[in-house]
């Protein structure tokens, strides 16, 4: 049995099943010129997560904040600054943070878990997802990102439960930083750190250290810390990855390499022609294991990103906010002045009576399924059916997907904005979402 989400009465069966379910994979992708086919910078992640697990899709404007304010994370609560950026952010509703998001400034971010020779804290710090969206609210080009994480991580600390689940279970976490210009790939263990830069070109993670001696950044004791545990004798290249990797890997993490190849050859094939479609075409491919699809962990959100390298035109974030982009359709998302809230892409809010509130934390799980996610399950139940009328509504769905991706190519490269921010991911929802409904 595939990743398949029937109706309640099976959800709510499965919700109790997937607490022994670990989410142990994400593949996150960049490319940019010469890579790309035009002069923009294309962005993309697949958040794999526990099959049940709901992502909804918020947006938070910018804003001010009087001195000395705290901002409360999902555990933790830290010093705010005085403004924050406007973000756009997928994220599992049960958390404070985001798997993938991208701010008003064109900055993108998505994380992925890792393990290391470092223990893993389970003690409740800052998790990744919240460093993700702290990044993007604090960071108006991919280094200054950077530097908002890797502060944040070296004063706080990461660390916490990663899933909604009494059974803990935590990891260190990789970051893939983009914004019109340039990525960073940014490779934590505890409260230290590894960044590479990255100018041209394309480039994947996918849940396992990749920085080698290639190294922009690094925490200040890296070098040292890493000769005090006798895993670096201090003679010749330092070598992040091989220095910090595990002797003895996991299994998922032997899983994450066959992705990384298999993201590595899909995009060294389409190199010098890489466009949005690329990259939903490859978090979609369910051979190399990018689009997961399995009776735990399924991919539970996607996320595209176009970033035009020209300044004046604006880009552009296409958002599933429903699992498995095989059976999903990219929806676009435009910074624009007075962005309305879209309540069907976003899960109920219970308030202080949330179980990720009360201590002990996670003693039983929510309905957090949104409207559209609920006539997404109906959809995909008749998609996977075999029957015509499933082929049938595969292919409306991914006709309307097509409709906003030319619009949204023939204004970028024609240079107009003003229409282009008239195709609101509102309209598409309801679209989505009425032909759902159908059946």
């Amino acid at each position: 049995m595939h990743c398949k989400v029937l109706g309640f009465t099976l959800y709510k069966q499965r919700m109790t099943a997937s607490i022994i379910c670990a989410p142990s994979s994400c593949d996150c992708f960049v490319a940019l010129p010469p890579a790309t086919e035009r002069k923009e910078v294309i962005f993309g992640k697949n958040s794999d997560r526990p099959w049940d697990e709901v992502q909804e899709v918020v947006y938070f404007p910018a804003a001010v904040y009087a001195p000395g304010s705290k901002i409360e994370c999902t555990y933790i609560k830290i010093e705010q600054i005085e403004k924050t950026h406007a973000v756009i952010l997928s994220r599992p509703a049960w958390l404070w943070g985001a798997e993938m998001g991208a701010n008003s400034h064109g900055v993108c971010i998505g994380n992925e878990a890792v393990w290391t020779k470092e223990p893993v804290n389970e003690e409740e710090a800052l998790l990744g997802m919240d460093l993700v969206r702290l990044g993007l609210e604090r960071g108006s080009t991919a280094k200054e990102a950077l530097d908002v994480i890797t502060s944040l991580l070296e004063q706080y600390g990461q660390g916490g439960n990663c899933k909604e689940s009494p059974e803990e279970f935590s990891y260190h976490n990789t970051f893939l930083i983009v914004d019109r210009k340039e990525a960073w790939v940014l490779e934590t263990s505890g409260q230290y750190w590894a960044a590479q830069q990255i100018t041209e070109g394309a480039k994947n993670i996918s849940n396992q250290l990749t920085i080698t001696t290639e190294i922009s950044f690094e925490h200040p004791e890296l070098r040292n810390y890493a000769q005090r545990q006798g895993w670096w004798s201090g003679v010749g290249e330092f070598n992040f990855s091989k220095v910090f990797s595990l002797s003895n890997p996991p299994m998922r993490m032997e899983a994450a390499n066959v992705r990384y190849t298999g993201g590595k050859e899909l995009l060294c094939k389409q190199a010098g022609s890489i466009q949005a479609e690329t990259i939903m075409d490859i978090l979609r491919d369910k051979e190399s294991g990018i689009c997961l699809d399995s009776e735990t962990v399924c991919t539970t959100g996607s996320m595209v990103s176009i970033l035009p390298q020209d300044d004046s035109l604006p880009c552009v974030h296409f958002f599933t906010a429903t699992p498995d982009p095989s059976r999903s359709v990219f929806k676009p998302f435009i910074f624009i002045n007075d962005v309305m809230p879209v309540p069907m892409v976003i899960s109920p809010n219970y308030g202080d009576d949330d179980p990720v509130r009360i201590q002990p934390r996670f003693q039983r799980k929510l309905d957090r399924r949104h409207e559209l996610y609920k006539a997404h399950q109906q959809a995909r139940a008749v998609m996977e059916s075999g029957q015509e009328d499933g082929a049938k509504l595969h292919q409306t769905m991914q006709n309307l997907e097509q409709q906003a991706l030319n619009a949204i190519k023939n204004m970028l490269t024609s240079g107009g904005t003003m229409k282009l921010l008239q195709i609101p991911f509102r309209l598409c929802l309801i679209n989505c979402w009425t032909i759902d409904q159908r059946k």
